[in-house]
């Protein structure tokens, strides 16, 4: 993830929730009851932002982001997790060292080259990947301008991901969930 898009999540963390959750919509219920059905698991949590779905994972937890920011919001909602201040890729831990890797809006972030680093670090540190991603009528890709609350604009890399073009990219995998906004895949045995 390139400098600029860091610094816009480290500047939206206080802002985060309000744009990306909302607990009274229903989907957003949806995925946290789909999360908090993922049996129990020593699990990474990479690109965990402000940990909004994060709380709802069970098993050991380790959550990384590159912001300082959201990860203190993270800390706030699981005190129990490590917490690992870090870019990704590379995943600066040790081969199988987890369970699961486990990422939301995450991955839709990288560059097509990011991505195949990323999912070759996923494969090396767990079996499982399990990924929650903002879904798209058609796979669409490329830079998107975004305004924060204060008026600054930033330019960020977005994928908009279809089921099928998700499922391609990850070599397989199974559907979890898809809904009118989000998506949710699982690949065992990466």
């Amino acid at each position: 993830m390139y400098a600029g898009q860091k610094r816009y999540y480290h500047l939206r963390a206080g802002e985060y929730d309000r744009g990306a959750w909302d607990p009274g919509d229903p989907e957003v219920a949806r995925l946290v009851d789909l999360v908090a059905g993922l049996p129990p698991a020593r699990t990474l949590d990479v690109g965990c932002g402000t940990g909004f779905l994060s709380q709802h994972l069970r098993g050991d937890l380790t959550l990384l982001d590159a912001s300082e920011d959201m990860l203190g919001i993270a800390a706030s909602r699981v005190p129990a997790a490590a917490l690992v201040q870090a870019d990704a890729p590379p995943l600066p831990f040790a081969d199988v060292a987890f369970e699961r890797v486990f990422s939301s809006h995450f991955y839709d972030h990288l560059r097509p080259t990011e991505r195949r680093v990323f999912l070759a670090e996923a494969r090396r540190v767990a079996p499982e990947l399990v990924l929650v991603q903002q879904r798209g009528d058609m796979h669409l890709e490329g830079q998107e301008r975004r305004v924060l609350e204060d008026g600054s604009s930033h330019e960020i890399y977005k994928t908009y991901f279809t089921a099928e073009s998700l499922l391609a990219e990850l070599g397989g995998g199974g559907l979890l969930y898809k809904g009118p906004v989000f998506l949710v895949v699982l690949r065992n045995g990466q």
